[in-house]
């Protein structure tokens, strides 16, 4: 498996977890929760760093986009 599709995958699972993360101390601190800023922060940056990783790995011609159905 090329190098980009397993950061690719390491993005989404990031995502995940930071987003879990996020809805466990929402649903644990009833108050005022810094954790979850910082983890819906985390999660906001690691979606931006892989579009952009999309980006730079479709411009070099490591991946292609394909239609359904082709």
């Amino acid at each position: 498996m090329p190098i980009i599709k397993i950061l690719i995958i390491i993005c989404l699972a990031g995502i995940v977890f930071s987003l879990g993360s996020a809805l466990y101390q929402m649903m644990n601190d009833k108050g005022d929760s810094k954790k979850m800023v910082k983890a819906l922060t985390l999660r906001v940056a690691l979606s931006v760093g892989l579009f952009i990783l999309l980006l730079i790995a479709w411009s070099q011609g490591l991946i292609q986009p394909h239609g359904i159905g082709r």
